[in-house]
C-alpha cells in the first residue's frame, strides 16, 4: 500500500514537470512566432512600437535644407515702402486757391476722399555685398518716399536707392552699416529643369519664410512683366510680398531674384518668375558703377519664327530670329545683314528665339566685335558686326486706320488695299519715301485674319516681290491660287516683319 501511493505521487509529479514543460514551450513559441510573424491567419497579438525604416539619404537631404536654410535666411531682408499717391480733383475748380480753401474749411469735406494720401506696401530683399548693398525688384521701390529696411537681427535701416532698372525690374538700395551676411552667387546658365530651389522672402509681411520646389522652366519670355525677359519659372510658393527675395539652389547659392507670380486671383498657384542671376548681376554692377544701365544695340527688327515660316525659308527647326527690317547706318547695315536673314547664332551661342537673341545683344558691352551665324537663301553664312551702346530714343510711330475701298479676287480677297497717297503717308505718320499698299479692312475669320493681318498695315513685299503700289499689288496677288501659302512683308506702326497667310 505505501509503495502504490508512493507510485502514483511520482507519476503526479512528472505530470506536473510535463505540463510545465509544454507551457514553457507554447510560450517560447508564441514569442517566437510573434517576433518573426510567424502566427496563423486570423491570430493578432498587441501591437508594439516599431522604428521606421528611413532612409539615411533622406536624413540627410532634410539635413542639407535646413543648413541651407540657416545660411539664406539671415541674409534675405524686409522691404517697406511709403510713397505719396495723388488725386486729380474731379473739378478744376478744384484746383483753384479760392475754392481749394473755401472747400477745405467745409464741415463736411471730411467725408470726401482726400486728394493725396500714403501708400504703404511690402516686399523683399537680398543683401549683396557686406557693406550695406542689396537687391530688390524695382516695383518694390518705385516712386517710394521713405524706404525701411528691416534686419534678420531686427535691425531698422534707412535705404536709398542707388540706381534702378524698370526694363528688368531689378533695383539697388544701400543702408549705411557694414560686416553684413552674404551668400555667393551662382550661375544661372547652368541651371536644369527639375533642380530643388528655395525661395526666400517676406510673403504678407511674415518675415524669414522658406519654400521649396523645383525649376520649371527656363528661359521664360513674353510674360509681360518686363521688357527684358529670360525669365526662371518655379513651383516653389511664391506670394505677394516675396518680391526681391532670392531664389537659391541646393548649395546655397543666389541663382535668381523672384519677381511675380503667375495669378487669377493674387495669390500662389503654382507658377512664379525669377530673373536669372546672371542677368541680374550685370545689372547690379551698372547701377553702382554708373547709375544706370548701357545695353547694346545690333539694329534689327526681329520675330519669331513659326511653322510656316520656317518651311518659307529652309529651316530645320523653329530655332532662330527672322530679320524684319535693318536701321540704316546700324551696325547690322554695317555688317552686312539684311531684311529676311534668319540669326541661327550670336558670338558663338545658339540664338532659341527672339527674346534669347535681344538679351544676349543687351547684355553685350558697346565695342565689342561679335560673330553672328545668318541663313540667307537657304545658306548659312557668317558675318562679323560691332555692337555699339543702344541710342537713348528709337522713334516709334503710330498708325491711324481709315475706311476706303477695293481689292481684287485672290487668295488676298477677303482684305481691302489702298493706294498709299502723300496724305495716307502722313497719316500713318510713314516716312516719305515709303511704298506699298495699305490695309484698310480684313474680313473677321478669313485666313488673313487669323495670319494677324490688321487695318493699317502696309504691305511691301508679296512672296519677296516688292510692292510698289496698287496696280503691281494686283498683278501679283492675281497669279495667288486659293491653295497657296503667302509671305507678306509688312510695316506696322514702323516695325517690319513678315507673315505667312495660309489658305484655310
Amino acid at each position: 500500500m505505501f509503495l502504490s501511493h508512493k507510485n502514483q505521487r511520482g507519476k503526479a509529479g512528472w505530470m506536473i514537470f510535463s505540463i510545465i514543460l509544454i507551457s514553457i514551450g507554447i510560450i517560447i513559441g508564441l514569442l517566437t512566432a510573434t517576433r518573426f510573424d510567424w502566427l496563423p491567419f486570423g491570430y493578432t497579438t498587441t501591437p508594439r512600437a516599431v522604428s521606421p525604416k528611413v532612409m539615411e539619404q533622406l536624413v540627410q537631404t532634410g539635413q542639407a535644407f535646413t543648413e541651407i536654410a540657416k545660411v539664406v535666411t539671415p541674409t534675405v531682408v524686409n522691404i517697406s515702402t511709403t510713397k505719396v499717391v495723388r488725386r486729380e480733383p474731379v473739378s478744376p475748380f478744384f484746383g483753384d486757391p479760392f475754392f481749394r480753401d473755401f472747400f477745405e474749411e467745409d464741415p463736411f469735406h471730411g467725408f470726401r476722399s482726400p486728394r493725396k494720401w500714403k501708400e504703404q506696401s511690402l516686399g523683399s530683399g537680398v543683401i549683396a555685398s557686406s557693406d550695406g548693398y542689396i537687391i530688390t525688384n524695382n516695383h518694390v521701390v518705385e516712386k517710394a518716399e521713405e524706404i525701411k529696411v528691416l534686419l534678420s537681427d531686427k535691425r531698422n535701416f534707412r535705404g536709398k536707392v542707388v540706381g534702378s532698372d524698370p526694363k528688368t525690374d531689378i533695383a539697388v538700395i544701400k543702408i549705411d552699416t557694414k560686416n553684413l551676411p552674404t551668400i555667393p552667387w551662382g550661375d544661372s546658365d547652368k541651371l536644369q529643369v527639375g533642380e530643388f530651389v528655395l525661395a526666400v522672402g517676406n510673403p504678407y509681411g511674415l518675415s524669414q519664410t522658406v519654400t521649396m520646389g523645383i525649376i520649371s522652366a527656363v528661359g521664360r519670355a513674353n510674360v509681360g512683366i518686363a521688357d527684358y525677359e529670360d525669365f526662371i519659372q518655379t513651383d516653389a510658393a511664391i506670394n505677394p510680398g516675396n518680391s526681391g527675395g532670392p531664389l537659391v539652389n541646393i548649395r546655397g547659392e543666389v541663382i535668381g531674384i523672384n519677381t511675380a507670380i503667375f495669378s487669377r486671383t493674387g495669390g500662389y498657384q503654382g507658377i512664379g518668375f525669377a530673373v536669372p542671376s546672371n542677368m541680374v548681376k550685370s545689372v547690379m554692377e551698372q547701377l553702382t558703377k554708373k547709375g544706370k544701365v548701357v545695353r547694346g544695340w545690333l539694329g534689327v527688327s526681329i520675330q519669331e519664327i513659326n511653322s510656316e515660316l520656317a518651311k518659307e525659308f529652309g529651316l530645320k527647326d523653329l530655332k532662330g530670329a527672322l530679320i524684319g527690317d535693318v536701321t540704316p547706318q546700324s551696325p547690322a547695315e554695317k555688317a552686312g545683314i539684311k531684311k529676311g536673314d534668319v540669326i541661327l547664332s550670336y558670338n558663338g551661342k545658339m540664338v532659341d528665339n527672339v527674346g534669347n537673341l535681344r538679351n544676349m545683344v543687351a547684355q553685350t558691352q558697346a565695342g565689342t566685335k561679335v560673330k553672328i551665324k545668318i541663313l540667307r537663301d537657304k545658306k548659312e553664312i557668317e558675318v562679323n558686326a560691332v555692337i555699339v551702346e543702344l541710342p537713348k530714343e528709337i522713334s516709334e510711330v503710330s498708325s491711324v486706320g481709315r475706311e476706303m475701298r477695293e481689292g481684287g479676287e485672290n487668295i488676298l480677297s477677303d482684305i481691302t488695299v489702298r493706294e498709299l497717297t502723300k496724305e495716307m503717308t502722313k497719316e500713318l505718320n510713314l516716312p516719305g519715301k515709303e511704298k506699298g499698299v495699305v490695309i484698310i479692312k480684313v474680313k473677321s475669320g478669313s485666313p488673313a485674319g487669323e495670319a494677324g493681318l490688321k487695318r493699317g498695315d502696309l504691305i511691301k513685299e508679296i512672296n519677296h516681290k516688292e510692292i510698289t503700289g496698287l496696280k503691281e499689288y494686283n498683278r501679283i496677288a492675281s497669279k495667288i491660287g486659293r491653295d497657296d501659302t503667302v509671305l507678306l512683308y509688312i510695316n506696322r506702326e514702323g516695325k517690319r516683319f513678315y507673315v505667312t497667310v495660309k489658305p484655310s
